[in-house]
């Protein structure tokens, strides 16, 4: 007896379609590709609900309106892919064909409906965007993020599957350690990937976003954004050294202010320094030591 051919979803994703997403979507779409439950549907756009696995964030709106008015002219040509859900569809592929087709008003999109289960929506949505090569490095790294937190992914397994090396994804994964709002320097493309690796060498959050700040003010190349980082550690090294052979009533002392003041303190030679972050922790300094009325007057 002849032995049954398995179903393409039936295997495990990775002798589904290895390490190309693209060409296992493509063959789905074109019927070329056997899956349980494959149907060709048009469905209510309302219908849709967005995937929640989407790792792309940013959705540039001028090539959007562009797509929507090609899709006004000539409709859709490829279709989205979906899952039936309790409610409606759950969308795996298309999202930016979904948001432009509501744009152009289209009610109702062309779509195939597949039995994916949410593991496979899931690796398939990610790895799609990470080939088409279309994240930013944080969404990028976010995705990879969840393929190892959500699915198991070693970094081996990770690299293989998005077709780099394990030192990118690694070094991909490390972005994730910076401070948010240096996360969102690098989305909104005031700062590159070049310029804020050097920056997570630096001590703590509080450091980095200041140091972030300087490059970005400065407009510093990425070797330049390397030699300051290298400048600050040697400081660094240098205060640590100057904190070690202090004399240790200073340095009861420097203790002391920095607890009444709530600020980093720092006595060396002849001069006292005291850290403020902006003109309102001035304020609250000058008011502590009792200068801030004879500071406004």
């Amino acid at each position: 007896m002849a032995e049954k051919k398995k179903s393409g979803l039936g295997r495990g994703l990775d002798s589904i379609f290895g390490s190309n997403v693209e060409q296992f979507l493509d063959d789905i779409q074109n019927n070329a590709q056997e899956v349980p439950g494959r149907k060709e549907l048009e469905i209510p756009i309302d219908e849709i609900r967005a995937n929640p696995y989407q790792p792309r964030k940013e959705f540039d709106e001028k090539s959007l309106h562009e797509l929507a008015d090609s899709i006004r002219l000539h409709g859709i040509f490829t279709p989205l892919l979906v899952r039936k859900s309790v409610k409606g569809y759950d969308l795996i592929t298309g999202e930016r064909r979904l948001r432009a087709a509501k744009i152009a008003g289209l009610q109702t999109v062309p779509a195939i409906s597949v039995d994916f289960t949410e593991e496979q929506m899931m690796e398939i949505s990610i790895l799609e965007n990470v080939q088409r090569e279309d994240l930013n490095p944080i969404e990028e790294a976010t995705a990879y993020d969840s393929l190892i937190k959500r699915l198991g992914y070693t970094q081996e397994k990770l690299a293989e599957r998005v077709g780099k090396s394990r030192e990118y994804c690694a070094n991909m994964l490390r972005l994730l350690k910076l401070p948010q709002p240096v996360q969102e320097m690098v989305t909104e493309k005031k700062l590159t990937m070049g310029h804020v690796r050097p920056l997570l060498a630096l001590k703590d959050e509080d450091e980095i976003f200041e140091a972030a700040e300087y490059v970005q003010k400065n407009k510093m190349s990425v070797r330049d954004v390397e030699k300051y980082v290298k400048d600050l550690g040697a400081v660094r090294e240098k205060k640590k050294k100057e904190t070690k052979e202090k004399d240790p009533l200073i340095a009861d002392i420097e203790h002391r202010m920095s607890e009444k003041l709530s600020t980093k303190v720092d006595i060396t030679g002849k001069s006292v320094n005291i850290r403020y972050s902006s003109t309102e922790d001035l304020n609250r300094i000058l008011e502590i030591i009792g200068m801030l009325e004879e500071h406004l007057s």
